[in-house]
């Protein structure tokens, strides 16, 4: 059986707000802007890339998961929820 990935190019605008954030975030660095005002800049491309990885799991769950449920191939669905397991305690 040929697996079919789910589609990611909701999370690719966040991508690019990502990307403009680091370059400011650069700039600051650059222009030797005062220290807290980086930090929450970092915090905010910390909070955003939680968000795409959080649009991401969602996507594997709604996809990858009910697709390997679909099947009744227990074996399949078994892995599928062990990687949810070991994605999560990855996570903060």
């Amino acid at each position: 059986m040929k697996e079919i990935f789910p589609n990611h190019e909701d999370q690719l605008a966040r991508l690019n707000k990502i990307d403009g954030q680091l370059k400011g975030i650069r700039r600051m660095i650059e222009e030797r802007r005062y220290c807290i005002d980086i930090i929450s800049q970092i915090k905010a491309v910390v909070g955003a890339l939680d968000q795409v990885q959080m649009g991401v799991l969602e996507k594997h769950v709604h996809h990858c998961v009910r697709d390997a449920a679909a099947t009744k191939d227990q074996a399949a669905l078994e892995e599928k929820m062990e990687e949810i397991v070991k994605v999560l305690a990855k996570m903060k």
